[in-house]
């Protein structure tokens, strides 16, 4: 714990659970670092943050800076994906501390002549570190530090920005204190950025009463493509167990030719490497996989970690099944909701080993046969968070392309320790978010605290299991300002439809739940169907992926406007290149109008400067050049996207 170094450093950030777990970082990000580094007495501290990836044998430095109260600064760009690893070190600069007392000493009147040979003495150990013109220049120094007539020679090479330029590129570090090393796991683009789209394959045929199959699915397609999805989510395509099979409208007892819960994944055909007969084959699922891909379109499985009565598992691992006295297994419950069809995994079995290898060799199978690399992880916070932390790893040493959305619409500390166990994306608390002060509260706890460092958030609107009171009987307004939201907010999103974009949002009584829903029962689309939703989606899909401030969630700032049925923010890229500015009018039924205040000192500008915005959407374009200008949203269109040029 002790040693002779004279520098502290502490309070580092980001850290994860002070280090333990891994900072979440994307390819080509740049990853800030902080900490308050502080030495005794008045000698000259320096810093530098040191990293490599996990494959790099030899660290690279980059110096940190102060700011105010002893805190310091640097950052690197991660440029691989996996891991990367970092720390700190702080010292007493010898060099750095030698050139400031000189020059204070000079400034003083001071003669120096003792000094000059301390300088050259440091200097000398210098040499065998520079480049050949930099040892020329060094050595110079050290000859004319010593030579009494070149004393006026000396001083002005001693306080030279040249040598000090030298002095921080090859300190010395006598006595340095370090800090542990640190880890950052680093992802594709995709875990940051992606537009996605939820249909049940089953619900896919042409015929009305008829049972979709992945054909289906494939001339449906390009229809995804077209409105800018990247991502196509299937719900459970595994077998549908037959044992307490749900009804429509989840009753208890099922009728003849009810397709069942999706959910509910085992039957006599099969458990979670088996594809459900009615939907086609493995080598038909291969070809969906393999046409999206030509389309720009990635296949994410559901990944449901629990099992029909009549599952295989339950016959050939038991032990993996918490049984009861009387024989029988508690199905899954979450108050109020009941799964009669569902039997929850045994996490606690004495056989875990085998469960856990099952487990993975089962996300593997989908992986390594399919080529799938995108995840949707039904109900994670039922299942022990080492368990995830485990499984992710191993999938991602193997296949570190492979991401895993977390369904899990809990309790907060538990979907960050999801996220912080390695989950690439995490679903939200966005669908109950609807006023102004309600979403930029929730966006600044997001963005402004530690959780942008592990926590990538994912708006959807809506999904198969969320019918929220907002959307129940909305109009086109409401529908089409809450995908606005979703999709600029964040740079992960997605809706589950064509529900959302045809406006079915009919609901059983008091609840948050669909009417008809197709987590039960076969639904037929008019999948031809064409309306301002399907086009305005489109819009803001595309431009989503020409605007680099909109792939990215951190990187924004609400803006005053005087009305509290307008919100306004502006997102930047890091670098500045591109800049865009939203104002959404959140009442669905009435104009509203106001003043939006320009973030003038974020943007680098000064009052009076001329700036043009164009509205993506519209194409219409308008000069302000004032830090307040007026606006007003109609219903019809209740929002603006401006590209910002200055």
């Amino acid at each position: 714990m002790y040693n002779q170094s004279r520098v502290v450093i502490e309070n580092i950030s980001p850290l994860i659970n002070s280090g333990v777990l891994p900072v979440r970082s994307i390819v080509d990000e740049a990853v800030p670092v902080s900490a308050d580094i502080l030495g005794d007495g008045h000698d000259i501290v320096a810093a530098c943050l040191c990293f490599k990836h996990e494959r790099e044998k030899k660290w690279k430095e980059i110096r940190m800076l102060p700011s105010e109260n002893d805190r310091w600064h640097a950052s690197f760009v991660v440029e691989k994906q996996g891991f990367y690893r970092y720390k700190i070190q702080g010292w007493i600069d010898p060099g750095l501390n030698w050139q400031h007392g000189i020059g204070r000493k000079l400034e003083d009147g001071q003669h120096v002549n003792s000094e000059l040979l301390e300088g050259a003495e440091i200097l000398e150990g210098l040499l065998e570190s520079v480049s050949r013109d930099e040892k020329t220049f060094l050595a110079d120094c050290v000859t004319s530090f010593r030579h009494p007539g070149a004393y006026d020679k000396a001083v002005h090479m001693a306080v030279s920005e040249q040598l000090h330029q030298l002095l921080v590129k090859y300190p010395t570090k006598p006595l340095f204190n370090e800090t542990a090393e640190f880890d950052v796991y680093v992802d594709r683009l995709k875990a940051r950025f992606s537009t996605w789209y939820e249909f049940f394959p089953r619900s896919a045929s042409e015929t009305e009463g008829q049972h979709g199959t992945f054909k289906d699915c494939l001339r449906l397609l390009p229809r995804v493509a077209a409105m800018g999805f990247d991502t196509l989510y299937f719900p459970p395509i595994h077998p549908i167990g037959e044992v307490n099979r749900k009804g429509k409208n989840n009753t208890t007892n099922a009728q003849p030719g009810d397709v069942g819960s999706t959910w509910g994944i085992g039957s006599k055909d099969g458990g979670h490497k088996d594809i459900h007969p009615q939907l086609g084959t493995v080598a038909d699922f291969k070809k969906v996989v393999k046409a999206a891909e030509k389309l720009g379109i990635e296949i994410a499985m559901d990944f449901a970690l629990q099992a029909a009565p009549d599952h295989p598992w339950v016959e050939e691992h038991p032990e993996w099944f918490k049984w009861r006295p009387d024989g029988t297994v508690q199905y899954a419950e979450n108050p109020p909701k009941k799964y009669q069809d569902i039997l929850p995994i045994y996490f606690e079995s004495k056989d875990w080993k085998n469960l856990w290898k099952e487990m993975l060799d089962t996300a593997l199978y989908w992986v390594e046969e399919c080529g799938i690399r995108v995840f949707r992880v039904d109900n994670p916070h039922t299942k022990p968070f080492y368990f995830w932390g485990w499984l992710i790893a191993e999938v991602k040493k193997k296949h570190p392309d492979v991401l895993f959305l977390s369904e899990a619409f809990t309790k907060p500390k538990v979907m960050h320790q999801l996220a912080k166990q390695g989950f690439t994306q995490s679903y939200t608390y966005f669908t109950w978010r609807n006023s102004k002060q309600e979403l930029i509260e929730y966006l600044e706890e997001l963005t402004k605290t530690d959780q942008r460092y592990f926590f990538r958030p994912n708006f959807w609107p809506n999904t198969p299991d969320i019918n929220p009171w907002s959307l129940q009987g909305g109009n086109e307004a409401i529908h089409l300002s809450r995908y606005f939201l979703a999709a600029t907010l964040s740079s992960n999103t997605g809706i589950y439809g064509p529900v959302y974009e045809f406006m079915e949002s009919a609901a059983l009584p008091g609840r948050e739940e669909y009417l008809d829903s197709e987590k039960f029962q076969i639904r037929h689309w008019d999948w031809e169907k064409e309306n301002k939703l399907t086009t305005l989606i489109s819009k803001i899909n595309h431009i989503r992926k020409e605007q680099r401030s909109l792939q990215q969630t951190n990187n924004i700032e609400f803006l005053s406007v005087e009305n509290d049925q307008l919100l306004a923010y502006y997102k930047f890229s890091d670098d500045r290149a591109d800049e865009t500015m939203m104002i959404v009018n959140l009442d669905p039924y009435y104009a509203q109008n106001g003043w939006v205040q320009l973030p003038l000192q974020s943007m680098g500008i000064h009052p009076g400067h001329r700036v043009t915005v164009t509205d993506l959407i519209t194409g219409s374009s308008y000069h302000w050049d004032k830090e307040w200008n007026f606006v007003e949203l109609h219903p019809a269109l209740p929002f603006h996207l401006f590209k910002i040029s200055k």
